[in-house]
């Protein structure tokens, strides 16, 4: 890991102007809790990462640059936080505005975009892919929110850092492995990476292995690079001359609007295509009165019509 020392001053230097940019919150938050952030890194994290660095030739300074109670709190995590509160308050607010008899504008919008993602989850899975449409509902609430904090001043998108777009990854990648594995057993599991033919299993097997390993990085890159780029063409923008630099972030804050919207599309439907090769309808059986009837526990949530 040579790479990491050589690498060091020029992202010391990053980190020395990026603090310039850093919002306010983030700069009271490490005020707060800063101190007692980097106590805990000092006395925990920090000599476990010097040892597993170590073995490289490295050290975690070397790595994630210096530790100091400045920035023991990264601003991503602080607007990553702050994203999963204002997507609770949203979705609070959301529910306790809904109306049968007279919906107005916001609530026709959000009617639309819930029954198009139920319907896409319907699609993609089946019918018996809506039990998973909180989940699905979840990561595109949090993945939107996420993405259009950096339009609004004094936040940042905290999409814009791969430890979170990895994070995120990651977590879709556990979640449809943990369904893979209830519904078909560990075994069953690995025996849907083999394929279908036997004789090839050997070649079939190690393929799809480092097929789905990529996965949570895949989704976690694409992520990431959509949208640090549209903070950077943002950010390089507004430092045009006047009067240029008055106009055309705005001009521009549609087409990052399309991209949050478009990013947060790829991200379940990607998951949801991934859902639907470890998920499989349960036994049918057809009842005295002609009508289809699924065997299992779980109950399907209804569609909506």
């Amino acid at each position: 890991m040579f790479w990491l020392d050589e690498a060091a001053p020029e992202a010391a230097e990053h980190a020395q102007e990026a603090e310039h940019h850093t919002p306010i919150i983030v700069e009271l938050v490490n005020h707060w809790f800063g101190e007692s952030a980097h106590a805990f890194q000092l006395k925990h994290t920090k000599p476990k990462w010097d040892w597993l660095l170590g073995k490289f030739g490295s050290s975690a300074e070397s790595a994630f640059g210096p530790y100091t109670a400045e920035n023991a709190i990264p601003w991503y995590t602080v607007m990553f936080f702050i994203a999963c509160v204002l997507s609770v308050v949203i979705i609070w607010i959301f529910k306790g505005k809904l109306s049968e008899s007279e919906p107005g504008g916001a609530q026709q919008t959000l009617e639309v975009s819930v029954l198009a993602v139920r319907n896409m989850i319907q699609d993609i899975i089946g019918p018996h892919g809506l039990q998973y449409f909180p989940v699905v509902m979840t990561f595109a609430v949090l993945i939107l929110v996420s993405n259009l904090m950096g339009l609004f001043p004094l936040f940042m998108s905290p999409t814009a850092a791969t430890s979170v777009t990895f994070a995120l990854g990651l977590s879709s990648f556990l979640y449809y492995n943990y369904i893979g594995i209830k519904e078909n057993g560990i075994g069953g599991h690995l025996k849907h990476l083999m394929g279908p033919v036997w004789w090839i299993a050997p070649l079939i097997f190690p393929i799809e292995v480092i097929s789905n390993l990529i996965r949570p990085f895949s989704l976690g890159i694409r992520l990431f690079g959509n949208l640090f780029a549209d903070e950077k063409v943002m950010l390089t923008v507004s430092s045009l001359a006047p009067p240029y630099t008055w106009f055309a972030p705005i001009a521009l804050m549609p087409l990052s609007v399309f991209v949050a919207l478009i990013q947060t599309f790829v991200f379940i439907l990607l998951s949801q295509l991934y859902i639907s090769e470890v998920s499989h309808p349960p036994h049918e059986h057809h009842a005295a009165d002609g009508e289809e009837h699924y065997e299992g526990d779980e109950m399907i949530a209804p569609v909506l019509t």
